[in-house]
């Protein structure tokens, strides 16, 4: 099989250079087609985009462009859709997910996309939707538009597909242009939606590109970093700071890093009847794209007295990974994936033999790996299904070892009676935790939820205010006043 991937606005009778990139996966082997631009070509893409973002979004309001991604969206849920088939037939090739893993994590995913969840998300930062339409008054006096930048450059990661929605999604309601990167993981979803955006809103057409190029290379990305106002960034710590040196001072940089989760859970849900759903839902955030995205748990910290132990708990959880992995099968993993689990796997069992409080659940060959243990310091784990389960007495007694993490933490999942939740959640917070939710959903955010504690729209745009003298001034000069 055969996809090209993508999507380039028109740019004349220009010859352009593809590289294949290979997936293969239980003997199915699919080519994909990735457009690589030259350095004069990108400036013609940039161009056109730019060009796009003033002439088309930046006359339409915020409710057409809403409604236009809207459309977009139903046509990706519709399972009878060839975007949809597509994208159930060719994602668990290219990224070794369960198909039906994949199925249900599209369809989670994308209703967050949907008309009123895209008004929630707008009004969350804005609070008036139409800041973004026309000068709005303030209570300060004077009025305010949002207005975002011509060009966004969005570089994508890889480890969960679709993903790259949240971004690019967040550029077209600020009504920028919008040039997107994928990456060589997951080069797909992107320029899907682009395309399916394009059929149902041809005015579109030249809004948008979703282009590739092999990560690090310095030159392409030198000169797109030149074109654009906001560069968007995902990936590893290490790849953005690299990314960072070369973006110019005059670009906005918005990078977002590897960041770790975990979940807490009160003696409040370990009572008989509500130990092993709340085992359930710990163990569907594991198993959900096999950790590897940021609000994925890596640790379970369990309080202590409630009628099932941590040490029960641990079992229980351990049970409920080996349940979902006779449904939801574990992604093969590569050579320096295995590696990582098998060292992380020994180096836990070889600790055990002088912790006599320590256990390790399950086998290699079981895909899966719980260790519990107690008062041990915090350590993300080396993830494709690899939890701690670690007992507490108090809240206040794992808060040291979290605090030199703090720049590092993101999702906290919690299981606890409302009173604790909110106690808690304070707690958390002051350690540096921006997000708090319910076991089950730590692979889900909610719409409009603010990534890294960040804003996903305010972030994009700028101000532009009329003072209210500006407006007082300008009563002296009115043709009526004489």
């Amino acid at each position: 099989m055969r996809e090209i991937v993508g999507y380039l606005p028109d740019i004349g009778e220009e010859i352009i250079e593809t590289k294949i990139l290979t997936f293969t996966r239980k003997g199915e082997v699919l080519e994909v087609e990735a457009p690589l631009l030259t350095i004069e070509q990108m400036q013609q893409v940039t161009e056109k985009v730019k060009r796009a973002s003033t002439e088309v979004l930046k006359n339409m309001s915020i409710a057409e462009i809403i409604s236009i991604i809207d459309t977009a969206i139903e046509v990706l849920l519709d399972r009878n859709s060839t975007y949809r088939k597509k994208a159930e037939q060719l994602l668990p090739i290219v990224t070794g997910y369960d198909k039906e893993m994949i199925r249900l994590g599209l369809t989670s995913f994308l209703k967050k996309f949907r008309k009123h969840e895209l008004q929630r998300f707008v009004v969350e930062d804005l609070g008036n939707p139409i800041l973004f339409d026309d000068f709005q008054p303030r209570v300060k006096k004077g009025y305010s538009k949002a207005v975002g930048p011509e060009l966004i450059l969005h570089v994508w990661a890889g480890n969960v597909p679709a993903l790259p929605l949240w971004s690019l999604i967040s550029g077209l309601l600020v009504k920028s242009g919008n040039i997107g990167k994928v990456s060589s993981a997951e080069p797909l979803f992107a320029g899907w939606f682009a395309q399916v955006l394009v059929e149902v809103a041809p005015q579109f057409k030249d809004c948008l590109a979703v282009v590739w190029w092999k990560g690090g290379d310095e030159a392409r990305e030198k000169e797109i970093f030149r074109y654009s106002d906001v560069v968007v960034g995902y990936g590893s710590n290490s790849s953005l700071e690299s990314m960072s040196r070369r973006i110019p001072v005059t670009t906005r940089f918005l990078p977002f890093g590897h960041k770790v989760s975990f979940g807490v859970i009160s003696h409040s849900a370990l009572d008989s009847r509500k130990a092993l759903t709340t085992a359930h839902h710990a163990a569907f955030d594991i198993i959900q794209f096999d950790q590897q995205g940021c609000y994925s748990p890596h640790i379970f910290y369990v309080q202590k007295g409630g009628n099932v132990s941590p040490a029960e708990f641990a079992q229980y959880l351990a049970q409920e990974l080996e349940s979902y992995q006779k449904r939801y099968p574990r992604r093969t993993l590569t050579l320096e994936e295995m590696t990582a689990a098998v060292y992380w796997r020994n180096q836990e069992e070889v600790s055990s033999f002088t912790n006599p409080t320590k256990q390790v659940f399950g086998q290699t060959e079981n895909h899966w790996t719980v260790v519990y243990e107690e008062g041990a310091a915090f350590s993300p784990t080396c993830s494709n299904r690899a939890v701690k389960v670690i007992a507490f007495e108090e809240i206040e007694d794992i808060l040291p070892s979290m605090q030199p993490y703090r720049k590092f933490l993101q999702s906290a999942g919690i299981a606890a009676a409302p009173k604790e939740l909110f106690r808690w959640a304070e707690k958390l917070g002051n350690i540096g935790v921006t997000r708090i939710t319910a076991l089950g959903k730590m692979t889900s955010p909610e719409s409009g939820w603010h990534h890294d504690g960040r804003f996903n729209l305010l972030d994009l745009v700028q101000m532009v205010d009329i003072e209210h003298s500006a407006e007082e001034y300008a009563e002296y000069f009115a043709a009526y006043i004489d």
